[in-house]
């Protein structure tokens, strides 16, 4: 089937890989000055991050926006931790090291003062030990980068020289390791290069999907970093952009690759056969493509900024991954020609005979199996057996024992989930030896646990106080002393209208400890007369985000979930395939968050992660991991059903329709899988706790995903449906519809 014949979609994609495969030079002349642009700019003017978590309409935000309008909030600062092994700090003869640190650290850019260590100010610890200087900056979290972090900590020399070790701890810990180990993007990196190697038997064809995500994933990823000068861009927004960039881009550029290179065996002319590819696999792309992006919209009823942030950075990545698909790539295969087949790694085999099934874009047997040297992408059952054949055909004999089994397997699975417990991780989680863990340790020791998460308690006051002598003041100061879970409190600061008072109080529990969640709670409904408590802070603040993620979840999933079952539906018309599909997600996704509270929360096999104990699962994670492996489990369903759907238009056999679309697509979307499945697992090598939550819950997802789900599941369970499959409402005659998008 032509280009020309096909669907508008088809068509205007048709359009532009011919126009791509026509003037390869100049599109790539677009993506070269693009990249530079973005790069370069990223280069220069940094990419500023903003770990601070906001939660509007939440009581901890409303003591964050008091203690701002009445200028004590604090601004931004950070910690050096001081501790010795012998003796005190306030040793005389460390006096005048300490001494020497405060007046250094305060001469360096962009600190505006440095309260040293003192006992009276609660900073040194009672064995004198430990202690920490306050150093406060006059820039936003998010412009505190490595550079800064490390002339304060450079600025601190005397006291190394003097025998007292110095951690930087809270922003300026951060700040230090920022952009670290790429250890797990060249792990993933060089798995991929592996598989694609192994799928397609050549180095220049393997170096295709490379080059592709590669060179789109530098944009958009710079992209993101320049977006944190406009607005707060977290941390992990740029580890999750490139774990997510590498994944989908990889595998988009796999797909079309596939699909161009069987063109090319068949004897189809390389600028057409770029066209077709485009028009063809293209589609497809594009289709889940979109879909990854509705599902991270979907976030926006979240009511979560940092939720929304990471939501559009991700979805900006997958736009530019999917724009680079059908756009870069077709140039540098119109640049290529046949010459994409040269340094092949093994004997060229004769092209199988063409089979008698329609392929997914109407060429006969398009994209059904292994491609004509026994690479992925061609005649699965084009003339011989291979072994997804082999397991298409046992699984329709046989439904009921292979959907019995799949289920057994995801139940397994997904049973630790219903003891799924949100969190909140601290620097006490981060693996041994990092400045965060570090600090967070040694302050520990010194002060008790508490020390790590104060809680900012304020209250409004009814009329004014005129004094810290006031009732109000003092009975408030008393309450909070008081309450069973506090294990000091700090020296009231009344602001100089007497309408606010503030005091910070420090738990007995560690930051991460559900006690301190509980004392959280207790001390806004403490009873003081007159007074109005809020309780903020870090600590506060992450209480509220577990909050109002699980109020909002429900929701979340139902948008979501919504959404895309009328984009399946849209694309397929046939309801009961929609909608089953959705559910496979649900499916998926169980087993991801199953095996990270067994893994996490539980511990089991925790210490191959590179973490020394249990860790809760971080509050916002479970929501964020639902929207984005929704959208990427329907790339692997959107590439099976519409191999399924194409057969049983051909054939009108819904068994025969779902053994073909299986053994036809089943070797490439391992090879798909794998490879995101390897990207994933790598991020598991990185510091941050929640990183490795996010590589190893997306790697069992996609994994369980593309095995289980639609290797058994899926086919087994439309083998017993029938029939029913392709049923539409008022179209009693009608036996199929028309596709978005042929799979590759």
């Amino acid at each position: 089937m032509r280009v020309d014949d096909a669907s508008p979609v088809h068509r205007m994609l048709g359009a532009l890989g011919r126009f791509c495969a026509r003037r390869p030079r100049t599109v790539l002349a677009v993506w070269l000055l693009l990249a530079v642009t973005l790069v370069g700019a990223a280069a220069v003017l940094g990419r500023p991050v903003d770990n601070d978590v906001a939660l509007p309409g939440s009581d901890a935000q409303q003591a964050r926006d008091l203690l701002d309008r009445t200028g004590s909030g604090g601004g931004t600062g950070g910690q050096l931790v001081l501790r010795v092994d012998d003796g005190r700090l306030d040793d005389p003869a460390r006096r005048d090291a300490l001494a020497r640190v405060t007046r250094e650290v305060a001469d360096v850019r962009h600190v505006t003062g440095v309260d040293g260590v003192s006992a009276a100010a609660g900073t040194l610890s009672p064995d004198g030990r430990t202690g920490w200087v306050t150093v406060r900056l006059d820039v936003s979290p998010r412009q505190v980068d490595r550079a800064l972090a490390r002339a304060v900590t450079d600025a601190a020399a005397p006291a190394g020289a003097a025998g007292i070790e110095v951690t930087p701890g809270g922003v300026l810990a951060s700040a230090a390791e920022r952009g670290g180990s790429r250890d797990s993007e060249l792990v993933g990196l060089a798995v991929a290069a592996l598989v694609l190697l192994l799928a397609f038997g050549g180095l220049v064809a393997a170096a295709v999907p490379l080059v592709t995500a590669l060179f789109t994933l530098a944009c958009a990823v710079s992209a993101v970093g320049l977006a944190g000068h406009l607005v707060a861009v977290p941390s992990v927004a740029g580890t999750l952009a490139t774990m997510v960039g590498l994944g989908v881009g990889i595998d988009y550029a796999l797909f079309l690759v596939t699909r161009h290179r069987r063109l090319l065996a068949e004897g189809v002319p390389p600028a057409e056969a770029v066209a077709r590819s485009v028009a063809g696999s293209g589609s497809a792309v594009v289709f889940a493509g979109g879909t990854v992006v509705v599902a991270l919209g979907g976030l926006a009823v979240a009511g979560v900024p940092i939720l929304g942030t990471l939501g559009w950075t991700t979805g900006l990545v997958v736009v530019v991954a999917v724009a680079g698909a059908v756009t870069l790539l077709p140039a540098l295969l119109a640049l290529l020609g046949h010459r994409i087949d040269r340094l092949r790694i093994r004997r060229r085999r004769p092209a199988p005979p063409p089979a008698t099934g329609t392929g997914t874009d109407g060429d006969p047997d398009a994209d059904s199996g292994a491609g004509p040297d026994g690479d992925i992408g061609a005649g699965a059952g084009a003339g011989r057996t291979t072994g997804w054949t082999r397991q298409a055909d046992r699984v329709t004999r046989r439904p009921w024992r292979w959907a019995l089994l799949a289920v057994l397997l995801l139940g397994a699975l997904a049973a630790p989930a219903l003891d799924l417990r949100l969190g909140q991780v601290d620097a006490g989680d981060e693996p041994v030896g990092t400045a965060g863990r570090t600090s967070y340790d040694r302050l520990a020791a010194g002060f008790g646990p508490g020390v790590n998460g104060p809680l900012t308690v304020v209250a409004e006051l009814t009329p004014p106080a005129g004094s810290g002598a006031d009732p109000r003041v003092t009975g408030l100061t008393a309450r909070v002393a008081g309450t069973a879970g506090v294990a000091r409190v700090t020296p009231v600061r009344l602001a100089d209208d007497g309408r606010t008072v503030a005091l910070t109080a420090y738990p007995r529990t560690a930051p991460s400890d559900p006690a301190t969640a509980a004392l959280v709670r207790t001390l806004r409904t403490a009873d003081v007369p007159g007074v109005a408590v809020h309780v903020g802070g870090a600590t506060a603040t992450r209480v509220d985000l577990a909050d109002r993620v699980g109020a909002r979840m429900p929701w979340v999933i139902a948008v979501v979930v919504g959404l895309s079952t009328v984009l399946l539906y849209a694309a397929f018309r046939a309801p009961v395939v929609a909608v089953k599909a959705a559910v496979m997600n649900l499916v998926s996704i169980g087993a991801a968050y199953g095996v990270l509270t067994a893994v996490f929360a539980w511990g089991w096999g925790v210490g191959l992660t590179g973490l020394s104990g249990p860790v809760p699962v971080e509050s916002y994670l479970p929501m964020m991991l639902f929207a984005l492996l929704f959208g990427l489990s329907m790339d692997y369903e959107v590439f099976l059903l519409t191999a399924v759907q194409e057969s049983w238009r051909a054939t009108g056999d819904n068994r025969v329709a779902v053994r073909e679309g299986l053994a036809g697509t089943g070797r490439v979307i391992t090879s798909a899988a794998l490879i995101m499945v390897t990207v994933f697992a790598g991020f598991v090598l990185q510091d941050d706790p929640v990183i490795k939550m996010f590589g190893l819950g997306m790697a069992v997802a996609v994994a369980v995903d593309a095995t289980v789900v639609r290797g058994l599941l899926v086919p087994a369970t439309m083998a017993l449906l029938g029939r029913a499959n392709w049923w539409r409402p008022g179209r009693r005659s009608r036996v199929g519809a028309r596709l978005a998008g042929p799979s590759s």
